[in-house]
């Protein structure tokens, strides 16, 4: 995607040759300066329209508050990965509200992905992990839970009333159990689910791991983002891993 200026540049090109063949016009409806006036300001009106290019949703299309750059990074190749855990319980309340998962162990991760290069990147989200590792010296790596799994966990801390079968795919709500689904209302926006990042913007959300109500592993834990391409060349950047603690 080219830049603003480059853009810019093209559109007063584009006015300078159609003034030049108003001058030159022999025909009967020779060029005016009002349809020159009105091509301008649509042109301009499309380069308003491309920025908002990127933004899946209200939370993660935002630029990132001056804030993510004191949190945990890691920054290579013209990309910076931020990471900002809620393990305080009031705080992860005054966010979330009523769906707030970390009494039930479910740690919130706010993902910031800030692109300084003049292309856009695309980060695979389905394959983030967060990598804890433990006393002993071993490590796990857990995948995100869904926002309609976490949903459920909220609605249901102590499990479904009786056993019944997955009819929907998991994040699709199931129109059944309508606590869940407006819980899941709730956390979708807040969520990560755009994985373009446009030219020197920044994209944020949440992702959720279950850490079986054990929050303290937080501190010993990793942000781990394999899958990370350079859309126009599709050449791979070497992944990243951000801690966690140590704020």
């Amino acid at each position: 995607m080219q830049s603003a200026p480059a853009f810019k540049s093209q559109i007063g090109a584009i006015v300078a040759v159609m003034k030049r063949a108003q001058r030159t016009a022999l025909g009967e409806h020779p060029i005016t300066s009002q349809m020159i006036q009105i091509i301008a300001l649509a042109a301009a009106s499309l380069l308003a329209c491309g920025g908002a290019f990127g933004q899946a949703n209200s939370s993660a299309g935002k630029a990132a508050p001056p804030a993510a750059q004191s949190l945990p990074q890691d920054r290579h190749e013209g990309l910076s990965v931020s990471v900002d855990p809620y393990t305080d319980m009031a705080r992860a309340k005054d966010r979330f509200g009523k769906a707030n998962p970390v009494p039930l162990g479910i740690l919130p991760v706010e993902v910031f992905l800030h692109n300084e290069t003049a292309q856009p990147i695309r980060v695979n989200v389905s394959t983030i992990q967060l990598e804890v590792h433990f006393q002993s010296g071993k490590h796990q790596d857990i995948d995100w839970v869904a926002v309609q799994e976490v949903a459920n966990e909220v609605a249901h801390p102590g499990g479904p009333s009786a056993p019944q079968a997955r009819r929907f795919p998991i994040g699709v709500p199931s129109g059944v159990d309508k606590k869940a689904d407006k819980l899941a209302e709730i956390l979708k926006p807040l969520s990560l689910d755009a994985d373009v990042i446009p030219p020197t913007a920044t994209i944020h959300g949440f992702l959720f791991f279950d850490l079986n109500h054990d929050l303290s592993l937080a501190e010993g834990a990793s942000l781990y983002v394999p899958d990370v391409t350079n859309i126009p060349s599709s050449k791979p950047l070497m992944f990243f891993e951000v801690p966690l603690g140590n704020k």
